[in-house]
């Protein structure tokens, strides 16, 4: 790794939190991961399955958490494939996110809150369908997601996505 690209991992990782309260159920998913789950795939109407790392940070001097998706290729080939970066906005008394995937060309905008025991997230994607994501659970050694989309502006919503997490570290 050159001095550049070492100043940059510097600058953007974080020893731990500023604390706030909004990212406090996010901070218990700082570590490593092993995830499985299943994904519908809207073009073929059937159920994909998902298995791959998940690389979750404090970033920008503790103030945001960053996570990354990383699958593996069966040659061994690890690609990053998503990238989510949840900011406390203390002003607004909500936390902030942001989900990028150029691999899928899924793009989301989001409002985090404590929700039961994990985190609900509301906004929309990039083709302007409101969704759902929610963390609803997260413990010390596992959590569990699911992400729900709505085609009427979220008089109903369906489900498109089920993850299981594993700690790794």
């Amino acid at each position: 790794m050159d001095d550049a690209t070492q100043d940059f991992v510097r600058a953007l990782l974080a020893e731990g939190p500023q604390h706030h309260r909004r990212l406090r159920n996010f901070g218990k998913l700082v570590g490593a991961w092993h995830v499985e789950g299943r994904r519908f795939d809207e073009e073929t109407g059937q159920w994909q399955p998902r298995d791959f790392r998940y690389l979750v940070a404090w970033v920008f001097e503790g103030r945001a958490i960053q996570d990354l998706e990383v699958v593996t290729d069966p040659d061994g080939t690890e690609h990053t494939i998503a990238m989510g970066l949840r900011v406390a906005d203390p002003h607004a008394g909500i936390a902030r996110v942001s989900y990028f995937s150029p691999v899928t060309n899924q793009y989301a905008n989001l409002v985090a809150s404590t929700w039961r025991t994990g985190v609900r997230q509301d906004g929309s994607q990039n083709d302007g369908r409101p969704i759902r994501w929610n963390f609803t659970h997260i413990g010390e050694h596992d959590y569990t997601w699911e992400g729900w989309v709505s085609d009427d502006e979220g008089a109903t919503w369906r489900l498109v996505e089920e993850l299981a997490g594993t700690r790794l570290a």
